[in-house]
């Protein structure tokens, strides 16, 4: 039939909407999470979860996945007595909605793969858990025993969860706001609409709610009463929103009887104010195709260069074609950065669900917990961050299981009983991000990973590394949910080192540990330097070399490593500090260049400075990097490989892990 909807299409919109809505329900149960842990109402948090799975109970129930949509309906009855409760939740369900809101999102993940009749019911236990909450939260379902001083027609608009967001900032301090915008042309003009003036007085503050209506003082005939917690003065928001005093009422309140409230319900209204859209959503996919063929002209420079490298030699004028290509790459450069930056996600919404994760972690346990992220505006390549999330995710769990103590040990080092992870995002010259994950626990012990690992006392932070990050290396004697597996520190260093990042570790005994891991921002399309060593052309990203210096062989030392341990590396000095060079072709153990190298590639780690010789440069350039992921082909130092235009494949070499491999066979020897 022609007129045949595409059910395909129609689904894959639902995925990407219910993602989107998903987010923010894991952003606001982190919110509910912190109010209960600091044993206040969250209303605005409350509602908005509402919200956001009533919208998914009815995007569902379009494309036919019932089992979403039962579950998602069990947890807006919950939400409703919270509501009425002024945005009170008690912890077990808050833990019943975190239940539900994994179900909701492992069925929208199992929509992608299988389809909608595919999709697993909800277990039965977890939805006669949901339906009898509800009947053991009745008790929750009183109103705050106060009363908003304001117009009885403002009052009667708002709910329970409105009044206890107002009550709350006003016996905190700040003020309420009832403000009256009359919209007209001349302001539109100006670009002034009802949604610039939401986002202004959303800087000043918390938006409670819009309310439109009309008014015989508005040159529309139309107005709208906003009512805003803030604590910036009246003159701000005058001249913010072109206003006058007259529109603006501070709101009080007085204490009453307690009694029942009224609660959400599926058809109140919510907040019909149009919004200006200025982005869609796009699947992933798309992108990766996008950048799919970015590469592939990527790739096409390389071959014309080449080919014009080719006339060169053969006595051709190639100026004019030399001017083309370089405007070519300039416009290409400027292409890449445009895909790369739909495809950045920011970083604060990867890490919303860490509070959530270890909130589930130390339930059962003696110990309290917080987690604080702090990522500001850092955004980072989504084939990154799918990466490096497990990474952090495992650091996260090692530090609430390994390093914070319990409530107990932390009273008898005088700590507070709380321990605290804090989980930081720093950007470096927006290439790569500098991610720390710190905590205030015991500190390692030195002694018991050297046990374990079957080596001496580790003499430094970085010996202290390579110990924890030993292949099947743990500290527990017992397996617990989340320890004691005989995996994990070697596999986040591997992932981090495998995307051209790397790992350091901080530790002091009884204060803390912190790990800071350095990744790039993306890893597609490189800037890299080539250069010949061993007769074969090799690339490295130009982000870990530091320095290029010609080798002034008079100046060479013998280095006392012995030859039997491994290629023998000359001391070079570069202003006064000794640094070990070793030829790149005896590293790769292919065969040595007769030539001695006259360049030498400075790359600077953690652990040091480490020179490698290479042959001659030939110069930078834009690659695209393919991962190794044929084990057999896979070796430690390599990085990928990519096609420099002659149709062959380059390795693109991983010069950090073969230089830290270097220091390490070194070590204590030079």
């Amino acid at each position: 039939m022609a007129n045949q909807v595409d059910l395909k299409e129609f689904v894959t919109g639902f995925v990407l909407e219910a993602d989107e809505h998903l987010h923010s329900v894991n952003q606001n149960l982190v919110s509910v999470a912190e109010a209960l842990r600091q044993g206040k109402p969250e209303p605005r948090a409350i509602r908005e979860l509402f919200r956001s799975l009533h919208t998914i109970k009815g995007l569902a129930s379009m494309v036919g996945a019932q089992p979403i949509v039962d579950v998602s309906h069990e947890m807006e009855s919950i939400l409703r007595t919270a509501d009425r409760s002024g945005g009170r939740l008690p912890e077990k369900f808050l833990d019943l909605l975190l239940r539900g809101t994994r179900a909701i999102e492992e069925r929208v993940q199992a929509i992608t793969k299988v389809g909608v009749s595919g999709i697993p019911k909800v277990s039965p236990q977890l939805i006669e858990a949901l339906i009898l909450s509800q009947e053991q939260f009745t008790e929750l379902t009183m109103a705050p025993e106060a009363e908003i001083t304001a117009a009885p027609e403002i009052v009667k608009l708002l709910t329970s969860s409105d009044k206890e967001q107002i009550l709350e900032a006003l016996r905190s301090g700040k003020r309420a706001l009832l403000i009256e915008y009359h919209p007209s042309p001349e302001k539109t003009a100006r670009g002034l609409n009802i949604s610039a003036v939401r986002d202004r007085l959303g800087k000043f503050g918390e938006l409670v709610k819009v309310m439109p209506h009309s008014s015989p003082k508005s040159p529309t005939g139309i107005s709208f009463r906003l009512l805003l917690v803030t604590t910036v003065t009246d003159k701000e928001i005058i001249d913010s929103i072109e206003t006058s005093d007259e529109f603006i009422t501070s709101l009080g309140y007085t204490q009453k009887e307690a009694s029942v409230a009224d609660t959400l319900t599926d058809e109140d209204e919510l907040d019909f104010t149009p919004l200006d859209h200025s982005s869609i959503r796009v699947d992933i996919k798309k992108l990766d195709e996008t950048l799919e063929r970015l590469s592939e002209l990527v790739i096409t420079r390389s071959k014309l260069a080449k080919v014009a490298a080719d006339l060169r030699d053969a006595g051709a004028d190639t100026r004019a074609l030399n001017a083309v290509i370089a405007e070519n790459g300039r416009q290409l450069k400027r292409l890449r950065t445009a895909i790369t930056e739909a495809r950045m996600v920011p970083l604060a919404e990867l890490l919303q669900r860490l509070p959530l994760i270890v909130r589930g972690i130390t339930k059962d346990t003696s110990k309290s917990v917080a987690v604080l992220v702090k990522a500001g505006s850092a955004e980072v390549d989504k084939a990154v961050a799918d990466k490096i999330m497990p990474a952090i995710v495992h650091l996260v769990r090692n530090a609430v299981d390994h390093a914070i103590e319990t409530k107990e040990e932390r009273k008898k080092n005088n700590k507070p009983e709380g321990g605290t992870v804090l989980v930081q995002c720093d950007d470096t010259s927006g290439t790569h991000l500098l991610l720390t994950i710190s905590d205030d626990g015991r500190g390692i012990d030195r002694e018991a990973v050297a046990k374990k690992a079957g080596k001496r006392v580790a003499q430094s932070q970085d010996e202290l590394l390579q110990q924890i990050t030993t292949p099947g290396l743990s500290t527990r004697e017992e397996v617990t949910t989340t320890s004691g597996r005989g995996m994990g520190m070697d596999i986040v260093k591997r992932t981090i080192e495998i995307l051209g990042g790397s790992m350091t570790v901080n530790t002091t005994p009884g204060s803390g540990t912190s790990f800071t891991l350095k990744v790039p921002v993306s890893v597609t399309i490189v800037d890299v330097m080539s250069f010949v060593s061993g007769g074969q052309t090799y690339v490295a990203p130009v982000a870990v070399i530091e320095e290029i210096i010609e080798v002034d062989f008079a100046k060479l030392k013998t280095s006392p490593v012995p030859s039997n341990r491994g290629p023998q590396p000359a001391l070079l000095e570069r202003r006064g500090e000794a640094i070990p060079l070793l030829n790149l072709d005896s590293i790769l153990k292919i065969k040595e260049s007769e030539i001695r190298p006259h360049k030498a590639l400075i790359v600077k780690l953690n652990q040091g400075i480490v020179a490698f010789g290479v042959d001659k440069m030939l110069g930078r350039q834009e690659v695209v990097v393919r991962p190794l992921d044929d084990t057999l082909v896979r070796s430690q130092g390599m990085a990928g490989a990519t096609d420099m235009g002659d149709g062959k494949p380059t390795l693109v070499l991983d010069l950090s892990t073969l230089g830290a491999a270097i220091l390490r066979e070194s070590a204590g020897t030079i």
